[in-house]
């Protein structure tokens, strides 16, 4: 995992990302499995399949992915998903916060009425 430090002592990680420590990832001789090579354009490649089953298992799956979807991580992947499908999840979200938000004004608009 390249973006976040890891110091030598486990105590000056801060807590928000002590998570890695119980991660399966890290126990894995090739990191560059979660890193595949090719653009979003190329069709999955066993690399990327072969890191989401790993990820299927990690205990710290979702701490991952929330990570990398706070960070906005631009590859690899990340709590089972690769950029892709992170971009689709973020793409997602925010069509269904811009629609509550439009309900939300609408119905605001209705009762000042």
């Amino acid at each position: 995992m390249p973006r976040i430090p890891r110091p030598a002592d486990h105590w000056s990680l801060p807590q928000r990302w002590r998570w890695q420590d119980d991660a399966i990832c890290r126990d894995v001789p090739d990191a560059d499995l979660f890193f595949p090579k090719g653009s979003v354009a190329v069709p999955m490649t066993s690399e990327a399949e072969a890191a989401k089953q790993i990820c299927r298992m990690c205990p710290v799956r979702l701490h991952c992915l929330q990570h990398a979807l706070t960070q906005r991580e631009d590859w690899g992947v990340w709590g089972g998903l690769d950029e892709g499908e992170r971009r689709e999840m973020l793409r997602k979200a925010r069509e269904l916060a811009e629609q509550a938000a439009a309900e939300g004004k609408e119905a605001a608009d209705a009762s000042a009425a």
